[in-house]
């Protein structure tokens, strides 16, 4: 798949946006576009700590609600720690049958969020610039990422000696997946689906129109 498939698509789907007059590496539209929730990487592609290091180092320079700053962040790569994380989570929750990650391409570097103070709206606020900030750091350098929520907190904890309980997890890797962006009106079916095409097996990504988000 060309790398800028999905970009032309967001384009004939949802429009090409405000006339660009010049263009200075990747574009924010460009790096949400390609940050899609990853199931399945490459095995041949090993996601090493200075990599993880790069994505959790956005959290020195993006907002933080009053400036309280108590996200944690564990780095796990491929080993032991890794497979600790993959035996306590789960992912693809809208297609159970297909008990995502398929054998092959499970991802095996992680990064494991975790608070430093008790969690409130404030420290959530954080949690989600800080996920969404590293997931586009993870696509500027060519990986793909997935938030997951869908995990045993007390195992993580306990079985990684974490001094603080974890809120969140981040998988890193190489995607192997294909998708595809699709619009949709607010009344619509949001549930993500996966569809044989002839580009192979594409996860489709139902979005709410723009016409639809905006009141009045």
């Amino acid at each position: 798949m060309a790398d800028n498939y999905l970009e032309k698509r967001y384009e004939e789907c949802f429009g090409k946006g405000p006339t660009k007059t010049k263009k200075v590496g990747h574009t924010v539209e460009e790096l949400l576009t390609k940050n899609r929730s990853t199931r399945g990487y490459k095995k041949d592609f090993v996601v090493s700590r200075a990599m993880l290091e790069q994505i959790v180092a956005v959290n020195t320079r993006i907002p933080s609600a009053r400036n309280q700053q108590a996200l944690r962040f564990r780095l796990v790569t491929q080993g032991p720690e890794s497979q600790i994380v993959l035996s306590n989570v789960k992912m693809g929750g809208a297609l159970p049958e297909l008990h995502l990650p398929f054998p092959g391409t499970e991802p095996e570097a992680f990064v494991v969020v975790c608070s430093a103070k008790e969690e409130d709206k404030m420290v959530d606020i954080d949690l989600g610039i800080s996920l969404q900030s590293m997931l586009l750091k993870a696509v500027e350098m060519g990986l793909n990422g997935l938030i997951i929520c869908a995990f045993n907190k007390k195992n993580i904890q306990e079985q990684l000696a974490l001094p603080y309980p974890p809120l969140a997890v981040l998988a890193i890797g190489k995607g192997a997946e294909q998708f595809e962006l699709t619009p949709i009106s607010e009344q619509d079916n949001h549930a993500y689906y996966r569809k044989d095409t002839e580009r192979g097996t594409v996860h489709f990504v139902p979005k709410v129109q723009l016409k639809d988000l905006i009141i009045g």
